[in-house]
Formats: C-alpha cells, sequence, structure tokens
C-alpha cells in the first residue's frame, strides 16, 4: 500500500471517528485501541433490537415535539432500509464506527440527511445498549421458556407410557429400591418446572425500560420514556436512570438460570450414557442421537448426551466470567460492561441447542423393560419392604426391623441368592413371628405399588402424575 493510500485510510478513520465523538478528538484510534474497542464483531446481533429501539424513540421524540413529523417519517423509512439491507446482506459494517449503534447511525445519516443526526437526541449510547440488551435477553428467554415446555412434554410423554415399568432406583449409585421409569422421568419433569419457572420469574425483572435515562442521569428534553417503554414491550420504565444503565443483573440472573438448567440436563445426558452402554442395557437411543467409530464398527456412542453434559461448562464459565467483570464497579458505566453480551450470547445459543436436542432424544428414548425389571431385583432392593412388613405385621421397631432386616440380607448374600428365595425357616431362625406372607411384599412390582404416598413410585400415583404433567404441558405451549 502506499503511502498515499495509508494516508488516505487514516483520514477516513479520522473522520469516521469524529462522526461519532464530535470535536474532542482530532485524530483516530490507534489499530490496537481499535480492536480492543470495538464490539461489532458481536454486538452485530443486536441490530433488530437497535433500529425497535430507536423506532421508539423516533416517534416518541416527534411525539413530544422534540422533532418535527417529518424527520420522523425520514428517520423511520431509514431504519426500514438499514434493517432490509443488514438482512439482505448488502450492509457494510465498519469496525472504526465501534458498535451496532453507529454502524447503524452512520448509515442512516447517509440515507436519511440531517433528520437522522436528531435521532441521538436525548438518550445516550448507555441507555441504548441496555434496551437492546434487555430486548434481546427476553426475547430468548421466551425462546428457552418454550423450549423448557417442549423438554417436559417429552418427560411428560414418557412417564404416561411407563408408568409400570419397574427399574431400580438408585442411591450412591447403589441400587436401592424398585421405582418406575415413568416415575424417574417425573423426577426430571418437575426439575425442568423449576428452570421454566425462573426464566418466568426473571422476565418480569428485566421487563423494564432503560431507555431515556441518557448517560446517567436522565434529560432535560420533555421526553416519555413511558411511551417508549410501551412501544416495545416494556411494563414500565426503570425508576432510576442510574440504575437503569448500570444494571447488569438481568443478563447475571438469565445466565444464574441458565446454568441451573444446564447443570440438571447433565444429571439426565449422564444417566442417558450410562443407560444406554452395554454393561446398563436400560435404554436404547435412535441413530438420530448417536454416531458410530472410525474403527469399531460394533459402536454406537451416545455423543448427543455426551455434549450436553460438556456444555454446561460453557455456560457456567460465562456466568462466573460475567459476574467476575461486574465484581466491585463503580457506577454508573464503564466500559467493562462491554464484555457482558458474548456470555450471554453464546450461554443463550448453547443452552437452547442442549434442550431441544434432549427434548429429541427423550422422545427416542426406548426403555429395555425386561432389563430394567431384571435390574430393579438385584441388590436385595426390596430389603426395606421386609423391614417395612416386620413393623405392621410383627410389630417390632423400625430400628429392630431393620437389624432384622439387616440380617436376613446376609444370609442372602452369604447363600448367593436374593431374599425371596430364602426358606420361610431361614427367616424365622432369624424372628419367628415371619410368616409366609412376607413374600408377597418381596417381588419388585409389589414394592413399587405399595409406595402409593403423594409423590411415590406407586405406578397408580405415577400414572395420575403424569395425566396431570400432560396438561400442564398443554397449557404451558399454549401461553
Amino acid at each position: 500500500m502506499s503511502s498515499a493510500d495509508n494516508s488516505g485510510n487514516q483520514d477516513q478513520k479520522a473522520n469516521q471517528t469524529s462522526t461519532i465523538w464530535g470535536g474532542r478528538f482530532a485524530a483516530g484510534p490507534s489499530a490496537l485501541m481499535e480492536a480492543i474497542n470495538a464490539s461489532i464483531s458481536f454486538d452485530k446481533k443486536l441490530y433488530k433490537q437497535d433500529i425497535a429501539g430507536s423506532r421508539a424513540h423516533a416517534t416518541m421524540l416527534a411525539a413530544t415535539g422534540i422533532i418535527t413529523d417529518a424527520d420522523r417519517d425520514a428517520i423511520l423509512q431509514g431504519l426500514d432500509q438499514v434493517e432490509q439491507e443488514i438482512e439482505g446482506g448488502s450492509f457494510t459494517f465498519s469496525a472504526a464506527l465501534e458498535d451496532i449503534h453507529m454502524n447503524v447511525e452512520s448509515r442512516l445519516r447517509e440515507i436519511a440527511g440531517d433528520a437522522a443526526g436528531r435521532l441521538h437526541t436525548a438518550r445516550s449510547r448507555n441507555d441504548q445498549v441496555a434496551t437492546d440488551f434487555r430486548l434481546w435477553v427476553r426475547a430468548e428467554t421466551d425462546e428457552i421458556i418454550d423450549a423448557l415446555a417442549r423438554l417436559r412434554g417429552a418427560l411428560a410423554r414418557q412417564a404416561a407410557a411407563n408408568a409400570d415399568t419397574v427399574m431400580p432406583g438408585f442411591t450412591h449409585l447403589q441400587a436401592a429400591q424398585p421405582v418406575t421409569f415413568g416415575h424417574h422421568m417425573l423426577a426430571y419433569f418437575e426439575m425442568a418446572g423449576r428452570d421454566r419457572s425462573r426464566f418466568v420469574d426473571s422476565r418480569k425483572r428485566l421487563n423494564e425500560s432503560p431507555l431515556g435515562a441518557a448517560a446517567l442521569a436522565g434529560t432535560g428534553f420533555p421526553i416519555d420514556r413511558h411511551m417508549t417503554a410501551k412501544a416495545l414491550g416494556f411494563d414500565s420504565p426503570m425508576n432510576n436512570s442510574i440504575d437503569a444503565v448500570s444494571a447488569r443483573d438481568f443478563a447475571l440472573e438469565f445466565l444464574a438460570s441458565a446454568a441451573i438448567c444446564a447443570t440438571h440436563l447433565t444429571r439426565l445426558a449422564e444417566e442417558i450414557v450410562v443407560w444406554s452402554s452395554a454393561q446398563f442395557g436400560f435404554v436404547q437411543l435412535s441413530d438420530q442421537f448417536t454416531t458410530g467409530s472410525s474403527i469399531m464398527p460394533q459402536k454406537k456412542n451416545p455423543d448427543a448426551a455426551e455434549l450436553s453434559r460438556a456444555k454446561a461448562g460453557r455456560i457456567i464459565g460465562s456466568l462466573v466470567g460475567l459476574l467476575t467483570v461486574m465484581k466491585g464497579l463503580p457506577l454508573a458505566y464503564s466500559k467493562d460492561m462491554q464484555e457482558d453480551k458474548e456470555p450471554v450470547f453464546d450461554a443463550a445459543e448453547t443452552l437452547l441447542i442442549v434442550i431441544q436436542t434432549m427434548t429429541g432424544m427423550i422422545d427416542d428414548m426406548v426403555p429395555v423393560k425386561d432389563r430394567l425389571r431384571e435390574a430393579a431385583g438385584a441388590g436385595f432392593t426390596t430389603a426395606t419392604d421386609l423391614a417395612d412388613w416386620l413393623v405392621r405385621e410383627a410389630d417390632l421397631p423400625f430400628r429392630d426391623a431393620h437389624h432384622v432386616t439387616g440380617t436376613l440380607v446376609k444370609m442372602a448374600e452369604d447363600k448367593g441368592c436374593d431374599l425371596a428365595d430364602l426358606s420361610l425357616d431361614d427367616m424365622q431362625s432369624v424372628n419367628s413371628a415371619i410368616t409366609n406372607s412376607v413374600f408377597d411384599v418381596l417381588t419388585v412390582e409389589a414394592s413399587a405399588m405399595s409406595r402409593q404416598s403423594f409423590g411415590g413410585a406407586s405406578p397408580l400415583r405415577v400414572a395420575e402424575q403424569a395425566k396431570e404433567a400432560l396438561s400442564a404441558v398443554e397449557k404451558e405451549l399454549a401461553e
């Protein structure tokens, strides 16, 4: 490049900088300053929200007599053209203009002339970016709320179809007591419901408008912040102008909800990985959510579940990263806060694809009922039923019944058989009050059926709750 060409580029950058900063700066930033300062590479994702905010602001400025109707019309027409150019791929984004706000405004000035220069009256990039970001997070929150309802639907359908499919329940990853596959699915249904409620709840708090707070102190122009808030679908304007531009707890709350949700999904993903292994053989996964091996032709790897399990690390990292950025920042706005968007963008995209992937896997997953039933009886899982029988029928205190049952478990272990395979004589050698009716409670089906307390594993309770779950999902999807 010739020195003349280079000089021309420097002049162009200086002119663009002058457009942004006015008369305070005579020269453009260094290449390094531009590289660290520019955010257009990622915040161009906010173009729809930025244009929507500018439309609302321009309309309000005209309604309050701050700009003319003619200027408003020129601005709105120009914004329509800018949006069409961005969506059509013909818009040229400039790092020298730093961010989406100045890129849109610069192009608007080329289209609408002096009228565009009036658009920034009574606002700052501080309230502008806070508004854009809230609008974007709100839209993503709505998508995630819907996706979680669909995940809950998949879990509820599996629960309804497998209300009486007996399987082992685990504690410490050791077989504990018989439950049903449907009951297990409803546990995740409840978790996903709380996840969804966190997003629903946080949406209410974020749905206040920062627009009109300007840099930090508000403005001397007679603006109508309630008008712009309503136009953008906010419940109200934020009460304090300093808080409006400096608050990022809405982003932190979004990330916290996302991190908790992702953590729940890792537990389900981990179980799918384990259950689909040859050693467990509890479920079969479809070809849609598995992959093969480049060297071992027999392999069918649960990669979708493994990736869903891993991606929680990114989401949790995003939360920790933004918490660290915001820690100790003085009010009101600091450039540090430019680092708020990338973690939220990444976490939202990651969480949504994980939820959708898990929904697909749950819908396609086929429980292997014979294997589940076989595993449900391994590991003396009906021992608690024996202890309960001793309490009810032999009138033993539970601690004594616990001791008797433990002795019988040790006897069965030594004999290499299950509790139900001990003879009545074997049992009576430990406690003479035991009768033949004890064997009625020592099947896995009887064990599961007996758990009829509210929220218990009985197929009767599971079928009832699965029906209620499907009804709840239907309402959620209709909202």
